[in-house]
């Protein structure tokens, strides 16, 4: 996976236009023999199509589909800009990623870009960094002082087949590391660890060392087990160095005092991650947050207007260009307009946003779903399926 490194960090640069600073970004990227001296012209070519300003003083030039032969290693060099760059439109970008990749390898910076750009205080710490190792700790989200919690539908895993608690704790511990959660030391720590029993089945394991984000995890096995003479049917591992999980075990208590934790195992994944985020989290039964969310979906389904689904055909998915050029479809129309990943069954996100559609992790083959509500909504719909279907800028 493509990271961000203090050695890819080059702090104290100046340019007078982004032009000029996309130039400089390429010698680099070709200094290094990343790419060839004609992948500067696939980033200017770029750039003139569509901002490549994200958000947050930052900004990711790269090149065109054109030039992508032009690359010879995938990699990634960073400008620190202190005074920021004019990148059109009022935006300063203090910090500018040259991205060169030969395929999707750099969709995971991009994934982690768009988390670091929802939380506050970004753009100012960009402006008073002086050292690499604080621009990779702010890339990654690790100093703006946002605390958020990863827990998403896919850290959840039902019927497994386990045969003792210990394999439990193992997949919880695997599920957390592989969402960047713990490292080895956490791993070594949830399973060594001790499970508290709630009650209904359920169990609870904790740990904060070896902790590099704030995350649960939650394995139900295929049969149910027995741990000390109490029955297993769901194992919650929370890691944790902030605040962040505080949500989760409030809707865990009050679960078990209302008698309703042995329901859990019958919301979706989506719904029961829904159930416990900071923003929902207010301590009502699974089966309320179940009947909650078909009574939304129905109002939604009443309300939406006009909606349409359609297939990414694109080779590497929704990355920046195709990305850009779905929202910008979307906002040439008055309309609200909403987007969700009907493949992977995401929540539903602002279509206007480029940040909230990156996130959406769109591959190739995928669905994207579409709702709008406006006077020009059926426009909005047609004209953001005949953008898919002409290939979002990119060749078919």
């Amino acid at each position: 996976m493509l990271a961000l490194n203090a050695q890819d960090i080059h702090m104290q640069q100046h340019a007078a236009s982004k032009q000029d600073a996309i130039k400089a970004i390429a010698g680099l990227l070709t200094q290094k023999g990343l790419v060839e001296a004609g992948y500067q012209d696939g980033m200017l070519a770029r750039e003139a199509q569509t901002s490549t300003y994200l958000g947050s003083g930052i900004a990711i030039p790269h090149g065109t589909t054109d030039t992508r032969d032009q690359v010879k290693q995938t990699g990634v060099q960073v400008f620190h800009f202190p005074d920021g760059v004019d990148w059109g439109d009022g935006n300063l970008a203090y910090v500018a990623i040259g991205i060169a990749a030969k395929s999707d390898e750099h969709l995971s910076i991009l994934r982690q870009l768009t988390r670091v750009l929802s939380q506050e205080g970004v753009e100012e710490a960009l402006q008073k960094v002086e050292r690499a190792e604080e621009v990779v700790a702010i890339l990654n989200g690790e100093t703006t002082g946002a605390q958020s919690l990863t827990f998403k539908p896919e850290m959840i895993l039902s019927g497994f087949p386990a045969s003792d608690m210990t394999t439990l704790q193992a997949v919880g511990a695997g599920l957390l590391k592989n969402h960047h959660c713990i490292n080895h030391e956490g791993v070594s720590q949830l399973v060594a660890g001790n499970p508290i029993h709630l009650g209904q089945g359920h169990w609870l394991l904790g740990v904060n060392q070896g902790v590099e984000q704030t995350g649960v995890s939650v394995v139900m096995p295929a049969t149910s087990l027995t741990h000390h003479a109490q029955s297993v049917n769901a194992l919650w591992c929370i890691a944790a160095n902030n605040a962040a999980h505080l949500p989760v075990l409030k809707t865990l208590t009050q679960w078990k005092a209302d008698d309703q934790l042995a329901t859990c195992i019958d919301l979706s994944p989506q719904a029961l991650v829904n159930a416990c985020s900071p923003q929902t989290s207010t301590g009502a039964s699974p089966a309320a947050a179940s009947t909650d969310e078909r009574q939304k979906a129905t109002v939604k389904a009443i309300q939406e207007g006009e909606n349409g689904t359609f297939t990414i055909t694109n080779t590497h998915g929704l990355h920046a260009r195709p990305g850009a050029m779905l929202v910008n479809t979307a906002k040439k129309f008055d309309a609200d307009i909403q987007v969700a990943n009907a493949s992977t069954q995401s929540d539903s996100v602002n279509a206007k946003s480029l940040m909230k559609v990156i996130a959406l992790g769109v591959k190739h083959g995928h669905q994207l779903h579409f709702t709008a509500q406006g006077s020009d909504a059926a426009q909005a719909i047609s004209a953001l399926g005949n953008a898919i279907k002409d290939g979002l800028g990119e060749h078919a």
